[in-house]
């Protein structure tokens, strides 16, 4: 079977839960009279395909209606899906009807939980039709007109909303946050979650460049000192040799770009604001190259090197990371520099910050997809009232949600209800109002100030495609999937710009190449582990194209310029990483043998099998010469190798026993623009003026 009859399969799989729920979303409220509904009582089991997997349910008939329902199996995903539960499950019970609204946020699992009761209903002896329709037709009645005033209200309760919250509420505010979902959380919970910050104790010191161990002053905890990856010398060394001068804009061919490679940036120049950073990192640079070529010329490797990593080279990767010409090369968009400054120096309060509310993390400088550097920091989770929550939900959410509301009984998150407009008096934002669930009117004052977290537009496929600058028409297409949740729609950027807010950037989209073939949902993984080749079908098919640990849009342009059609590619991994845990899942995934991944593929075996032992060649140091296209850093083999007691590989044990196969597409990802703010995150109107 080819990749594009396993995706022609998927969509159509797609297709057909799509017309379910069709046919499902228009019995709703429109039943005019009771209808009989008749089960035999008893519990009966239901099953129907949610989001991720089955979902099923226990479902208990009485004579006339249905007494219960339990979850007994479901792999929703927590928070986002697995609301509709709580909130579906009285519902039905009280309408006698799978004929009510969806949950806004978890419609799939919506759909799946209805089509369980049916399925239960159905082994019941029941009417279905009866069902849908309902024991009484199925309306929402909106409450009183609730209207209030609290000092600070926040839009949207993802990560940025939920820590805008929470500090307001430490700085004495009263805090309403308005939550259009079900859930807090936000497109945050289906992100990857580790932020990006130097973190001195676990890098190279200059005062201490033996040092293999610091303290975390912040808790007091001994730190291993994190080692380099294999290729970023070769980065440090390009930016030693960075031209100084003012930043040549100049495009005399516009025809010969065809990749950021092309642009030449460190021949360029650079921009008058970024040049002290970039002088002060030459700086930095230089030290560590004189400890790195000291330890290396007594036979370190650079895998051995302690890692260098400071705010001005995080400055300064943002800063030419974020450097790029529009789709007809008559455009540079350049970072504000202000602003980058102040995230990369700031970055490092995240951390303690959480950690004083009940957070906990790592101490990794780790990599994500596109991250440039070693840098991340993963979470772990965090303890609300002796209560461990886990990962994202803990450290980002229960933890800023218990810091809002025990500050102030007043303190409150309206969850399901949707933010319509900004109120002014004259030109001054006082306040918002919005629009419950149930069509309950919402007016609330605020006197201190409205925040915007609302997040961008990359779920908003026609808006992307609208303000699209970047990317070429045949490549970003109205097909196109998303790594988000559907609730990223831009309306708290429409809503700015409503009252003359400003906006910037918005037609640099980011794309994420490790978007799943069939949803486009985030697979997750870091490109200094895996390599990508070409499809079948492909001249180039079965061999590498690309710098793996490139940023994210060089990736997905790679995609499209070496993958099909759509950017589908093929990653190849080591079978004992962490990304093969889940096995096989058709379609996406596979744990094999080379033979069986060349069965797979339609890619001869032996192409195959040269491309990853010529890469792996250079990683275990069987071959000095790196692999074309070589890669701005290495972490790990695609084959396996031993290692001896100092953890250096053992070229003569390296063998191509199973690997990890996984077929990707380019997602949209961020909105890379948004509102014009300034330091203090006002937002500025048209004129460069805040608006207060």
């Amino acid at each position: 079977m080819t990749v594009k009859n396993r995706i022609l399969k998927m969509v159509l799989a797609v297709a057909v839960l799509l017309s379910f729920a069709i046919s499902v979303g228009a019995t709703t409220a429109e039943a005019e009279q009771a209808s009989e509904f008749k089960p035999e009582p008893g519990t009966y089991q239901g099953v129907a395909r949610g989001y991720n997997g089955d979902v099923v349910l226990d479902v208990t008939f009485s004579a006339d209606g249905i007494a219960a329902i339990e979850v007994v199996e479901s792999r929703e995903t927590e928070f986002v899906g697995t609301p509709a539960y709580d909130i579906l499950f009285p519902l039905i019970q009280e309408f006698g009807s799978t004929g009510i609204d969806v949950v806004s946020g978890a419609t799939i699992t919506s759909y799946a939980v209805f089509a369980a009761v049916e399925s239960a209903a159905e082994q019941a002896g029941a009417d279905i039709d009866a069902l849908r329709k309902g024991v009484k037709p199925f309306a929402y009645t909106p409450g009183e007109k609730i209207v209030d005033t609290y000092d600070v209200v926040v839009i949207g309760a993802g990560g940025a909303g939920m820590a805008a919250a929470a500090s307001a509420a430490q700085n004495g505010a009263t805090v309403l946050v308005i939550e259009k979902e079900a859930e807090i959380g936000g497109n945050t919970l289906v992100a990857g979650g580790p932020f990006q910050a130097s973190q001195p104790s676990a890098v190279w010191d200059p005062a201490d460049p033996d040092a293999t161990q610091a303290v975390y002053e912040v808790t007091g905890e001994t730190v291993d000192k994190v080692k380099m990856d294999s290729g970023r010398l070769a980065n440090l060394s390009m930016i030693l040799e960075w031209n100084e001068a003012p930043f040549d804009e100049s495009v005399p061919d516009p025809s010969a770009i065809k990749s950021v490679n092309d642009y030449n940036l460190p021949e360029r120049g650079v921009h008058p604001e970024f040049l002290p950073t970039l002088q002060t990192l030459k700086s930095q640079i230089r030290e560590y190259m004189a400890y790195a070529d000291e330890k290396m010329a007594a036979g370190a490797a650079e895998t051995d090197l302690t890692l260098f990593s400071t705010v001005e080279l995080h400055i300064f990767q943002t800063y030419y990371g974020g450097l790029r010409l529009n789709h007809d090369k008559t455009e540079w968009i350049v970072n504000d520099f202000e602003l980058v400054k102040q995230m990369c120096e700031e970055a490092n309060n995240i951390k303690p910050w959480l950690i004083a509310q009940g957070a906990s993390f790592d101490n990794s400088q780790g990599t994500l997809i596109g991250t440039m550097w070693q840098r991340t920091i993963r979470m772990l989770g965090g303890v609300v009232d002796g209560v461990e929550y886990p990962s994202k939900w803990g450290a980002y959410f229960k933890v800023p949600e218990n810091t809002l509301l025990t500050a102030n009984e007043k303190n409150k998150i309206m969850k399901r209800t949707t933010a319509q407009e900004l109120m002014l008096e004259g030109d001054r934002v006082v306040g918002v109002k919005a629009v419950m669930f149930d069509g309950t009117e919402v007016e609330i004052t605020a006197t201190k100030g409205v925040i915007i977290a609302t997040g961008g537009y990359a779920a908003n496929t026609k808006m992307v495609l609208e303000t699209n600058d970047y990317w070429d028409d045949d490549d970003l297409t109205a097909s196109i999937k998303t790594t988000n949740r559907s609730l990223a729609q831009g309306e708290g950027i429409v809503m700015a710009q409503a009252i003359g807010a400003d906006v910037v950037g918005l037609g640099w989209t980011q794309l994420m190449p490790l978007g799943w073939v069939d949803n486009g949902n985030l697979a997750g993984g870091t490109g200094e582990t895996v390599i990508y080749i070409s499809p079948s079908g492909h001249p180039n098919a079965g061999k590498r194209y690309v710098d793996e640990a490139a940023e994210r849009d060089v990736l997905s342009q790679a995609a499209y310029d070496y993958g099909t059609e759509d950017g589908v590619y093929i990653e190849l991994g080591n079978a004992s990483g962490p990304w093969a845990s889940a096995g096989n899942v058709e379609g996406r995934s596979y744990v094999c043998t080379l033979d069986e991944a060349a069965a797979l593929l339609e890619i001869e075996k032996d192409i195959l099998e040269q491309t990853i032992t010529e890469y792996d060649a250079f990683i275990i140091g069987a071959t000095d010469v790196p692999p074309v296209p070589a890669k701005s850093g290495y972490r790990g083999t695609i084959g396996s190798c031993e290692v001896d007691e100092d953890g250096d590989y053992l070229p003569e044990t390296y063998k191509i026993d199973k690997i990890l196969v996984r077929f990707m597409a380019p997602s949209t990802h961020h909105t890379m623009g948004g509102l014009v703010v300034d330091t203090e995150r006002h937002v500025l109107d048209t004129e460069g003026n805040v608006i207060d």
